[in-house]
């Protein structure tokens, strides 16, 4: 998730990010980085974990379609219902959901070539 995140927010989408999310690059310098990181780093491996429990033992294709689905289906979807009563913009829903449905995509993937 970290590699996929740090180009999706990074090169590919910053920008666009920054201005759906209402983020300023002073508050992108705020805060403890390394506890940001950290607690996003533990997150990604419970999540990971949890997908495994789903996923374990079947074939690789079904595998990265039902991480596809739970990163869609769940995770993004899930998002954008937060977001639609913080009144975010499209682009907001969009650029976290894609980000979120290609990050259990290859979370699924590691997972099947995982065995």
């Amino acid at each position: 998730m970290f590699v996929i995140g740090g180009l999706w927010y990074g090169p590919l989408f910053a920008k666009p990010w920054q201005r759906a999310a209402g983020v300023s690059d002073e508050q992108l310098k705020s805060g403890n980085m390394p506890v940001i990181f950290g607690l996003a780093f533990v997150l990604s491996l419970v999540m990971a974990a949890n997908l495994a429990f789903f996923v374990n033992g079947l074939p690789l294709g079904t595998t990265v379609l039902y991480a596809v689905a739970a990163g869609l289906g769940w995770a993004a979807l899930g998002l954008s219902t937060v977001a639609l009563f913080e009144r975010r913009p499209l682009s907001y829903h969009l650029i976290n959901g894609g980000y979120l449905t290609l990050a259990f995509a290859a979370m699924g993937l590691i997972l099947g070539l995982w065995r």
